[in-house]
């Protein structure tokens, strides 16, 4: 199952604090076409029927089945560039 490093925790709890969505809202993980190398990423007030749930440190993480297939064995985290913006890294886990 994917995990979340620390600092992207940090980063989905403060993106989906920020937007206002009710409380229990996460950000929603789904790949984008077939090779599952791209995912699209959207703040969602509950997971869909099939999603799978993530929840690390009071984040929420909620991934589409295609995108917890393609990320089942990965890591999520996250960096802040100079102008503030969170960019999202998926990495190998470590064993």
């Amino acid at each position: 199952m994917l995990t979340l490093t620390d600092a992207a925790s940090m980063a989905v709890k403060e993106i989906v604090d920020r937007s206002g969505a009710p409380a229990g809202s996460g950000l929603r993980i789904d790949a984008e076409g077939d090779t599952g190398t791209q995912f699209a990423v959207d703040i969602a007030p509950a997971p869909e029927e099939r999603d799978a749930i993530i929840e690390q440190a009071g984040a929420r993480v909620y991934l589409a089945e295609q995108a917890a297939q393609a990320l089942d064995d990965k890591t999520l985290d996250a960096r802040v560039g100079e102008d503030g913006r969170v960019a999202f890294d998926v990495l190998p886990q470590r064993i």
